[in-house]
């Protein structure tokens, strides 16, 4: 396994106001895109790996933190999927050229799988050459986030407009906006086909406590125009960022620039 690069300073662009950090390695096509999860950032474990993986195979290599999240301005209280996705699309627009392989970790999933519908309705479907999800999270706010609401957390959602939970990744706790929850419905992608155009290989831990193995099949269900391969790790979490789940992670990557040539 790679051991992560000592991270270089950021480049910043405007997008809708706030100030987006991001990191571009230049290199050879097919690029990777590396897309995070809710309240990660791009210097995490899986993102520092592939950046050095990037490094030794002169691959190109582009991650950013959305609004709110690492070392990108604005406030986190203050984002939507609909935000994010903005900002995702803003960078791949113009840092990237060529085909690239999108690698969306939890909620990066579903930024990744929105980013395609977008980019086929511009008319630039080519642009993605094969998605890499890792413990995908499509939909999580109307599919696990609010079918387990509590009456505090609804009442708090009328009242202050957020409720927190607990997190188990951070010091401070989650906190979940009105509007976060109500932009979520407007993006969700598990309601019908969707058609990426590309191979798409999932990796999925099943003891994974914030997304359940099914909802990796309830997305593959979704997903039947497609080359799908859904890697279930049995004792895998979440993060999946143990030595043997980057390395199939690389592994599966490697696979994929192969593919898509």
């Amino acid at each position: 396994m790679d051991a992560p690069v000592t991270a270089s300073p950021p480049s910043f662009i405007d997008v809708a106001g706030n100030r987006i950090a991001l990191r571009h390695r230049a290199g050879t096509g097919p690029g990777v895109v590396w897309l995070g999860g809710f309240k990660s950032d791009m210097i995490g474990t899986k993102a520092g790996t592939l950046d050095a993986w990037a490094e030794r195979s002169g691959r190109m290599f582009t991650r950013h933190d959305y609004s709110g999240h690492g070392e990108s301005g604005g406030s986190f209280a203050d984002g939507t999927i609909s935000a994010w996705l903005a900002e995702s699309l803003a960078v791949f627009r113009r840092f990237t050229e060529g085909r690239q392989i999108l690698v969306g970790s939890s909620m990066g999933g579903w930024i990744a799988l929105r980013m395609v519908q977008e980019l086929v309705k511009a008319g630039e479907s080519e642009r993605v050459g094969a998605l890499l999800l890792i413990a995908p999270a499509p939909d999580f706010t109307s599919e696990l986030i609010e079918p387990q609401l509590e009456a505090s957390h609804r009442q708090a959602l009328a009242e202050k407009g957020f409720f927190e939970r607990p997190s188990d990744y951070a010091g401070e706790p989650y906190i979940y906006t009105r509007a976060l929850i109500e932009d979520g419905r407007e993006n969700r992608v598990l309601e019908g086909i969707i058609d990426t155009h590309c191979p798409i290989h999932i990796l999925q831990g099943m003891h994974d406590p914030d997304v359940p193995y099914q909802h990796a099949l309830k997305l593959v269900d979704h997903l039947p125009a497609d080359d799908v391969t859904l890697s279930l790790i049995r004792d895998g979490d979440h993060r999946l960022s143990r030595p043997q789940d980057i390395d199939m992670m690389i592994r599966t990557l490697e696979g994929l620039v192969e593919r898509v040539g």
